[in-house]
């Protein structure tokens, strides 16, 4: 079983600026915690298909370290931070349902 910590979530910071108007770059990061380092790194390896195929504005990386994978989300507005959030946050709780099956 993992436990999910969220930070800075639906927040913003000042990315440069474009004719009078600042460009806003958002971000979210969720860490997820395991029982053992093999779960982190096939939970991070079911996704890879889907890091491959980018969500529109959307920049995600994983970082594994141990029994922890941290999961960062970077889009250039709000909007689009909000579903990158809900459809990887989807697809790590299908990933844990299968392996909990197996």
């Amino acid at each position: 079983m993992s436990l999910l910590r969220k930070q800075g979530v639906l927040q913003g910071t000042t990315n440069g600026c474009q004719t009078h108007q600042k460009r806003m770059t958002h971000k979210a990061t969720f860490l997820f915690f395991f029982s053992f380092a093999k779960d982190a790194s096939i939970i991070a390896q079911s996704l890879s298909p889907e890091i491959k195929h980018k969500i529109p504005k959307s920049n995600v990386t994983f970082f594994i370290h141990e029994k922890q994978l941290t999961m960062t989300i970077e889009s250039e507005d709000i909007s689009s931070l909000r579903a990158a959030c809900n459809s990887y946050l989807r697809w790590i709780q299908t990933a844990l349902s299968v392996k909990q099956l197996i």
